[in-house]
């Protein structure tokens, strides 16, 4: 009897199946949003074109100055350090101990003031003993003259006496001896007087001599010695002498000192106006000229020594400063050149037509201005007529440019 094997129960796989209605509906959603964006962003171009668009365009403005404030040409530039022509370094005559130093940096001093003292005790005790040496001279003087006077009195008894035979030539010889030997007695006391005030002088020189003095008005730089210390006038060959006191400079003789290229120095010449302008102070221009030009060269650089004076000293100017100068050619005055209104800059005038005009910058309008103009002085051009000092043109901006055309300054 044959049996029936049960089938096996097969899986319902009709749950999984998506539904038509729901099939797709988020990606579509989310495409549709793409492009709204899309959409949004072709439109915020277009909006900011049309502002690029209608936005009144950027020129950048100068202002017309006037010929007299223009800067000159150059004829050369060079560079150099502020100098000094009076620079000392102080020092005693004689050798000696420093008692005091009565300056100090920065300190300002006069001609002949005491900047420093050395130890006199042994030049004042010399002299205290030289003069009470002059002083004994002097009090034998008065006594050997008594005699003297005396002497001459018996002398001439003794003459009459031998006159009359009554005394000897001998009796007459000595009392001429006595009265010879007294004046020279006399005289060499007073000769020894005259030695002792010599003798006194050089002490008194020599006690005037430690006290160093200013040789002239100026400023300490350096102070180089200390109480204590010994100082000599010349070098003592070991570090512990010194040989200066302080080192005093003449604020008043600041000059300036550059080496000139040999190549170039036919373009200096005495009296030559020079513009300085301190490496300190980089925006202040100092009026200088040239003072000399050292008659030598320096075979190894090739340069030329040149010195220059400042017109005006300023306490801003110290010694061993860096320093730029450029020197200037004469100026040239004809009609032309004082006929000039204003100086613009060269790439503010425009040329149409054989005819030279600018374009003024006022409260964002541009205005055509036709103008005369006359010679150039190196990127500036001068105006004879048409413009102003203190007019604003526009120096870079649109070709296309046009009179009464609204346009932006650039900051």
């Amino acid at each position: 009897m044959g049996t029936t094997r049960p089938t096996a129960q097969m899986p319902d796989l009709s749950a999984l199946r998506i539904a038509d209605h729901k099939r797709g509906g988020k990606p579509v959603a989310r495409w549709i949003g793409i492009v709204i964006i899309l959409l949004l962003i072709v439109a915020a171009g277009l909006w900011g074109a049309s502002l690029l668009k209608n936005r009144a365009p950027e020129v950048e403005v100068a202002a017309a100055i006037s010929p007299s404030s223009a800067p000159a040409s150059v004829l050369l530039n060079a560079t150099g350090y502020v100098t000094p022509r009076r620079r000392a370094s102080v020092a005693a005559k004689i050798t000696g101990k420093i008692v005091a130093v009565y300056v100090d940096e920065g300190v300002h001093v006069t001609q002949g003031q005491i900047l420093a003292q050395l130890d006199d005790s042994d030049y004042r005790t010399s002299m205290i003993s030289t003069m009470a040496d002059r002083d004994s001279t002097l009090a034998l003087i008065p006594d050997l003259e008594v005699q003297l006077g005396n002497a001459e009195r018996e002398l001439v008894r003794t003459s009459q006496l031998t006159e009359a035979h009554v005394s000897t030539p001998q009796a007459l010889d000595t009392a001429q001896t006595l009265v010879n030997r007294l004046k020279a007695q006399i005289a060499s006391a007073k000769v020894q007087v005259s030695a002792a005030n010599a003798k006194i002088g050089i002490d008194q020189q020599n006690i005037d001599n430690c006290q160093v003095r200013s040789p002239y008005d100026g400023i300490v730089v350096s102070k180089d010695a200390q109480p204590g210390e010994m100082i000599s006038p010349i070098s003592a060959g070991g570090g512990f002498t010194r040989t200066g006191i302080a080192t005093i400079v003449d604020m008043a003789s600041n000059e300036i000192e550059v080496d000139v290229n040999e190549n170039y120095i036919a373009r200096v010449k005495p009296g030559q106006h020079v513009m300085a302008t301190l490496d300190a102070y980089p925006e202040w221009q100092i009026p200088s000229h040239v003072r000399t030009v050292i008659p030598t060269a320096d075979r190894v650089k090739g340069t030329v020594k040149v010195r220059i004076s400042f017109e005006h000293l300023d306490p801003r100017i110290l010694p061993d400063m860096g320093v730029k100068v450029a020197f200037l050619p004469d100026e040239v005055k004809d009609e032309k050149k004082s006929a000039a209104l204003a100086l613009v800059p060269q790439q503010a005038v425009r040329v149409s037509g054989g005819r030279s005009a600018v374009f003024i910058y006022k409260d964002g309008v541009v205005e055509r201005r036709a103008i005369s103009t006359g010679a150039k002085r190196d990127t500036n051009v001068e105006v004879l007529s048409g413009i102003a000092v203190g007019d604003l043109v526009i120096v870079k901006g649109p070709d296309d440019l046009q009179d009464g055309e609204r346009v932006q300054r650039k900051q």
